[in-house]
This record gives structure tokens, sequence and C-alpha cells, in this order.
């Protein structure tokens, strides 16, 4: 069957199953992960209880991290489906698949439906793709308007229609109510660079400052920054702008640093299982800068990777705001690939690595120095069942078989790649280490809930624990008689504890007595 004919007819059922596999699979039956879900989820849960849908709130103090929509499309999701991890999902995953969406739909009316499908179904699948999509925070839908947005830039720049300028303005609102300045930013520089290029600076003045477009955005994003600072004041200001937009450029921020290549390691495990087709892109990035659609594509891109690379502060999720062009950059060189071989070698290394995960893990234990990732280790590979094994093992079969099949053709290669990736991932690996790292906090959570406990949280930060055991915790130096949730290692702190709890190196535990202090 012809490629185009396979396409044509099997496309939309491919990037179905990739979003269904990579969005939705799994979505509700891992506990919340700790640092980020925990936080938003947690914050989400206390704005339902207080009733207070302006200002949110992290163990009963104020949270300037991130704007208010997330919480606000979160808190939904809890109303209609009640306080689990499936609700707290929920809306990044529609996100994702509304982002999906919108690149088909653009790929396709500019490069046709072969490329759209291509590009959409390796988004659909990609590694940091599928893990932000099916997270309680706020990039699924932050990506989700700056894609949108950037879309509607390009079309304004082509057919000069104001109802695309005005949506954009409209989606840069919403950015702004997601994320903050980043979703203004991304789309003014780019647009800035692109326009510069073409000697049509004056046009671009002239869009910016559209006063339709100017008042479309205030009335989106207005609002709620208004009525925030009239309820903090000059706190709302530190807090959002200052320390949590200006100082995560400026500086690294709560120790997220890096050096000025630290993205480049991100890309390569980012787009797992597609990273040969990365290698490929790059070999040809001259055709990036053949037409006005390449350019403003390989701009895009590039903005963000150069502009993250030398912000003070670096997160992994930060480089991709400029994924969306790339995967269309991609699809255009899967063809150019050298071999299937090369297409299929980073994922039968990558599933080679986690079929042996746990001997890895118990061979290098001797090279580790912190205790608590020692316990974790040791407990660690009785979570690593049969099922896994299997998986792996008839993965890298089958991903041996099609490294000799010439007569199968690449772009089904690709599909099954895909799907191999996101059911591995999902269904089996982010199973597994959740069990291992979130597993224990939510069942010490649970069992406080059950005997109404009042806990200190102790030289740890797991807010996903007072999700669980919805109630708020003590950070303060442990007395007699409290009780801590705590790594276990942190125990050495007391002279004598009851331990209520204990799995994989986290305990809940009852304070005996404690150490006299100087």
């Amino acid at each position: 069957m012809p490629t185009s004919t396979f396409i044509e007819k099997f496309g939309p059922a491919a990037i179905l199953l990739g979003i269904f596999f990579g969005f939705f699979f799994q979505l509700g039956s891992v506990p919340l992960f700790d640092l980020d879900e925990g936080a938003f989820s947690e914050a989400t849960r206390e704005m339902i209880l207080s009733g207070n849908y302006l200002t949110t709130y992290l163990n009963g103090e104020l949270r300037f991290d991130k704007p208010i929509l997330i919480y606000w499309f979160q808190a939904a999701s809890v109303h209609l489906f009640g306080l689990n991890e499936f609700a707290l999902r929920l809306p990044s995953a529609l996100a994702a698949t509304l982002w999906a969406g919108v690149l088909y739909l653009f790929t396709k009316r500019f490069f046709g439906i072969r490329t759209a499908v291509i590009a959409t179904f390796m988004m659909t699948t990609a590694l940091q793709i599928s893990i932000i999509s099916k997270a309680a925070i706020a990039d699924a839908l932050l990506n989700l308007f700056i894609a949108a947005s950037m879309f509607g830039v390009y079309l304004y720049y082509a057919t000069r229609e104001k109802r695309y300028l005005y949506g954009v303005f409209v989606l840069i609102g919403l950015g702004a109510l997601t994320k903050g300045p980043v979703a203004v930013m991304i789309p003014l520089a780019v647009s800035f660079i692109f326009f510069a290029i073409k000697r049509e600076l004056g046009f671009w003045l002239k869009t910016v400052l559209n006063p339709v477009g100017l008042l479309l955005f205030l009335l989106v994003a207005g609002p709620w920054y208004v009525l925030e600072y009239l309820d903090q004041g000059q706190k709302f200001l530190d807090g959002f702008f200052f320390k949590h937009n200006l100082s995560r450029f400026n500086t690294s921020f709560e120790g997220h640093s890096g050096s000025l290549f630290y993205y480049v390691p991100v890309l390569l495990i980012g787009l797992l299982p597609f990273t040969s087709v990365l290698f490929t892109s790059l070999r040809n990035i001259k055709t990036w800068f053949g037409d006005d659609m390449h350019k403003f594509f390989a701009i895009w891109f590039l903005f963000v990777f150069i502009f993250f690379s030398f912000s003070g502060t670096k997160l992994p999720h930060y480089v991709i705001y400029g994924y969306t062009p790339l995967f269309v950059i991609m699809a255009l060189n899967v063809e150019k690939m050298r071999s299937d071989r090369l297409l299929l070698l980073p994922l039968t290394l990558l599933f080679a690595f986690l079929l042996f995960l746990p001997e890895i893990a118990t061979a290098i234990k001797p090279l580790v120095k912190d205790r608590f990732a020692q316990l974790v280790i040791e407990s660690a590979p009785a979570e690593f069942g049969t099922f896994y094994r299997l998986f792996f093992a008839a993965s890298l079969l089958a991903l041996f078989a099609m490294m000799f099949a010439p007569k199968m053709q690449r772009v089904n290669k690709l599909v099954v790649l895909g799907l191999l990736s996101v059911i591995g991932i999902n269904g089996f690996v982010i199973p597994t280490y959740a069990r291992i790292a979130q597993q224990p906090v939510k069942e010490a959570a649970l069992l406080a809930k059950e005997r109404s406990l009042d806990v200190n949280m102790w030289k740890m930060n797991m807010p996903s624990f007072i999700v669980y055991s919805e109630k708020l915790v003590s950070r303060t130096t442990p007395q007699d008689g409290e009780t801590v949730i705590t790594k276990k290692t942190n125990l050495d702190d007391f002279n004598a504890t009851e331990i209520l709890y204990e799995k994989h190196g986290i305990v809940l535990a009852k304070i005996i007595k404690t150490k006299a202090r100087p």
C-alpha cells in the first residue's frame, strides 16, 4: 500500500491512538508526583475548600507561582469527578488533545495531510509531551495557547485577515492567565524577529498596537490581574512578577540551574523515540530557512532554545515551548533519514536499559552516597514485576524484527515506534516509578487521614501528602508526641520513635523522645 494511501486511510486513527496512549492511558491510576503535581493539586484543593477562587494558597500560605486559569479548570474537573488523580489531570489531557488538533489542522493546511499526520503523531507520542500532558500542572494548557497564538500570527501574516489577529490577542490573554508573561514574550519576540527579517517592522508595530486586539487582551487577562492586585497589593507584585518571573531569568531559582548546554540532552531525551529524526533534521538545517513558513518555524524554535539556554533558571519543560514547530520540521525530514535502523535505534537502546534497570540500579548502588537513595535502590526491585520484564523483552524483539524488515514502510515503523514508546512509558515505567516514589506518600497520607492525625512534614517537601490527607501540615521542629512524615534517614534526628508506616524509605512516625538541642 503506498504511503499516501496508508496515511489517508489510517493516519487519523494513528493520531487517535497516539492521543489515547500518550495523554489518557493510566491518567488516574498512579499517585500525584511531587513536587509540581502535588503543589498544583493542593492549591486547587484549598481553593475549593475555602471558596476563594481569586487567590491560591499552598498549605495555608500564599502561592504566587502561576496565574489562575489552570486552577479554575482543575477545580471545575474536581467538582465534576471528585478529588482524585483523574480529575486533577484531566484538564491537561484535554488541553494537549486540543494542542494536537491545532497542530494537525495548521500543518495540513500548509503542508498536506501526510506531514500533518506524521507531525501530530510524533507530538502525541514524544516522551516529554506525553509526560506534561498527563500531569496536573499548567504546561500542557500553556503550550496549547502558545502554539495556537503562534499559528495565528503566521495566518495573519499570510492572509492579513483581522480575525486571526484578534484571535491571537485572545489566545495570548489566555496564556497570560495560565503562566504569565512568557505567553506574551514568545509571540512578541518571535514575530518581531520574523517581521524584521521580512523588513516589515512598521507592519509589526501596527499589529502589536492594534487597539481592538489590545482591548481583547485586556478583557481576557486584565480582570484577574487587577482583582489580585487589589486583593494582595505589593505582595502580588513581589511574589508573582519579581520572584516567579523576572528572578527566574536573572538568577537560578530554587536551585534549578544548568550550563549553557543544559537543553541539549533535554532535547535528545525529550523527543524520544524520534531522536534520530531530530539528528536528520539538524543535518538539513539549511532547509529550515527556505521559505517564509520554514523561517517562521526556525525562528520560533531557535528563539525558545537560545533564550532559555541563557536563562538563570533552567527546567526541562521550558524548551517544550519551541517543540511545536520542531515536530513539523522533523516530519518533513522523516523520509530523508539514511536508514530505518537509525530510526529505531534510540528506542531500542532505551528499552534495553529499562529491561535491565533493576540490575543496573543494584550495580551502581555502591557508588551512591545518599543514604535515602540507597534505601530506595534496595527496596525498589520488588516493584518491577513479570509483566514489566515481558513487555520490554517482547518490544525489543519487535524492534529488532522491524530493523530487518525492508518491505515494511517507514511510516508504519514510525507508528509502531511511537505506540510502543508511550505504552511502555505510561503503562509500565511511570506506574513502577510511582509505586516506588509516590505510593508510600499516598498510603501514609491516607493512614493519617483515617486516624485524624496532625502531621509535621520534616525535612521533605511532598505536597501530595497534604492532598491525600486533606489536612494542612506543620513545618516546624518536631516535639515529643508529634507525628512526622519524613525520610527514614531523618529519624536519626530523634532519640526514640514509633513507626506507624514505612515503605521505600518514607516513614510516618510518632516522636517518643527528641534529642536535646543546643
